[in-house]
């Protein structure tokens, strides 16, 4: 029972819902200030009132001007009030972005490693239109609703009549609002998420415009995305389209509605039961009754997509908790164990490593080699815990990776994917992670990856300028920097995917020295590669075939054993044509 009650509070925890309440006070000085500002919002009624009844009555210039003078100091306090009402407004959305947009952008990179092509910057866009909505003239309709009786209440002081007609005409106006609710809502949602697939496919296509541009798909892909445009718009005109009906309709019964109840005063004063002062004032006192109703229909799009993001953002935030507070654990000397992996690639149904067992000691330099898809890269992730496992364990100095606070974790490690990507600024800062530059160890880096000279021979050496507004690297020159920067402030593990594939002989060669370097250092480094000149530089090997661990040992017992295992394959006799020889590696003993 008492899980059961836990996991129903887990469920109904909301983070995004937490972060808004947190400015509960904001809100509650924001209703007060609404509650004055709707108080003085009787004015206009009243100083016509008196305007009519009184002044005209009396012919009196004294109480003219005394009347106008309050009506003057009335209006320039309701300004600075509705002025600090809106600042308050924006306050409260700058906090709540504060609190999130981290949080958020955080989520951004756990979202593309937990569901590859699904993280974009989209749900930060959500966070700005949630945020919007709260700083706009929407939200002041839902603080000025509540007042909507109290205008009313005022018209049965003028005349029950008035107070009826009122009370129907808001009626009216809340029916359009709900049959509009009920008539866009549904298109709206799914307008929004064809926009959001269409800006998803698009951005994703951005990032291949080589490929796209050297092989003449841009036509193709253009047409798959025109698609998905014209399904995201002809969904939007048809919320919109509805939408403006419901909307205008408000607006015109609204100004019939102030209309007609003239009609109403002018038959309530020509049978002398109110004064000509009462049917203008009361005209206008029932507008601005209405006029929250009108808003709340005309900004209904706005709401609407708003609560959209609110949505998506609270299931996102749940998706992703917040981490732990991770006690501090010393710094990893760069052991791992492996226990019983499995893992099921993100968007996969199948694992790519069925039940590795290994261990990897403190300055091992350990190569994983296999066939293409036997589950190479898989394992490297999750030793370093950037994908979870479906079952068994990945240890780093004994502890679960997953027990370690990743921010700290990351400057013991050196990565170095198949695909280099290397980001937005100077050279020395892509090497330093984008922390702060120290030249010393920036140039070390640069060395020791054997790219310094390369470096120097760029336009503005380590300052030159990368990505957006920078040149571009060859494959080769990219790779090389990303090694550089993988081996940064001399790492404790270092895990390099494919490390050679863009490389010439040269560049090979540093790499090779850079490795042997590593292991004299007492780095523990992983590499995964398909050629055997990088093989010379480990003192272990691990081959994988379909996700199994098929060797694992010296590097000289392993390779001697698959050299062995070559020859007696090309000793054996050949299959006729078709026969389909297969090679296959045994574990020891067998």
């Amino acid at each position: 029972m008492a899980n059961i009650t836990k996991k129903r509070d887990e469920k109904a925890y909301s983070e995004l819902k937490e972060a808004i309440l947190a400015s509960k006070r904001s809100f509650l000085i924001v209703g007060f200030f609404s509650m004055f500002i709707n108080i003085m919002m009787l004015t206009p009624s009243l100083y016509m009132l008196q305007l009519y009844d009184r002044v005209v009555g009396s012919r009196s210039e004294e109480t003219l001007i005394m009347l106008t003078l309050i009506v003057v100091v009335i209006y320039i306090t309701m300004s600075i009030f509705e002025m600090v009402r809106s600042r308050i407004l924006v306050k409260i959305g700058n906090s709540i972005d504060e609190k999130l947009s981290k949080r958020i952008f955080g989520i951004l990179f756990d979202l593309e490693n937990r569901s590859p092509g699904k993280g974009s910057s989209l749900p930060l866009n959500d966070l700005t239109q949630v945020r919007q909505f709260m700083t706009g003239n929407g939200l002041f309709a839902f603080f000025d609703a509540p007042w909507i009786p109290i205008y009313i209440f005022v018209l049965f002081l003028f005349h029950p009549y008035f107070g009826y007609f009122s009370i129907f005409a808001a009626v009216v106006l809340v029916t359009l609002a709900i049959i509009n609710e009920y008539s866009t809502k549904e298109k709206l949602l799914e307008a929004n998420n064809l926009n959001r697939a269409a800006s998803i496919y698009v951005d994703a296509n951005i990032r291949n415009a080589e490929v796209v541009n050297a092989m003449g798909m841009k036509s193709n892909i253009e047409h798959l995305w025109l698609e998905k445009h014209y399904s995201f718009l002809h969904a939007q005109n048809e919320a919109s389209n509805k939408a403006g009906v419901w909307s205008n309709l408000s607006k015109g019964l609204r100004t019939l509605f102030q209309s007609l109840i003239l009609g109403v005063g002018a038959y309530l004063t020509i049978h002398s039961e109110i004064s000509g002062g009462m049917m203008i004032a009361g005209s206008i006192l029932m507008g601005r009754a209405l006029a929250p109703l009108d808003l709340m229909i005309g900004g209904w799009k706005g709401f609407s997509s708003a609560r959209t993001s609110y949505n998506r953002l609270d299931a996102l935030l749940s998706d992703f908790p917040k981490d732990k507070e991770y006690m501090r654990l010393p710094s990893p000397k760069g052991e791992i164990i492996l226990e019983n992996v499995v893992v099921v690639p993100p968007n996969a149904s199948a694992p790519s490593v069925k039940g590795v067992s290994m261990m990897i000691n403190r300055g091992d330099v350990v190569g994983i080699i296999g066939p293409s898809a036997a589950g190479k890269s898989s394992l490297v992730r999750a030793m370093l815990g950037l994908w979870p496992l479906a079952s068994g364990k990945a240890r780093l100095d004994g502890a679960d990776i997953s027990q370690w606070d990743r921010v700290d974790l990351g400057g013991y490690i050196g990565y170095l994917p198949q695909d280099v990507e290397l980001f937005a600024g100077t050279i020395s800062q892509n090497i330093a992670r984008f922390g702060e530059v120290d030249p010393d160890k920036v140039v070390e880096a640069a060395k020791k990856a054997g790219v310094h000279d390369m470096i120097l021979r760029l336009p503005d050496g380590y300052d030159t300028l990368l990505g957006v507004g920078g040149i571009a690297l060859s494959g080769g020159q990219r790779q090389r920097i990303g090694f550089a920067r993988a081996i940064y402030n001399n790492p404790t593990l270092v895990v390099l995917d494919e490390p050679n594939s863009n490389l010439d002989d040269a560049g090979e060669a540093a790499l090779a020295a850079a490795i042997t370097t590593l292991r004299t250092e007492g780095t523990t480094v992983v590499l995964i590669t398909h050629r055997p000149s990088l093989l010379q530089a480990t003192n272990k090997i691990a081959v994988l075939k379909a996700g199994l661990l098929e060797l694992y040992g010296a590097s000289g017992e392993i390779l001697a054993k698959l050299t062995q295992a070559q020859k007696q394959v090309s000793t054996k006799p050949q299959p006729p044509l078709g026969g389909g020889a297969k090679v296959s590696l045994s574990k020891p003993g067998e």
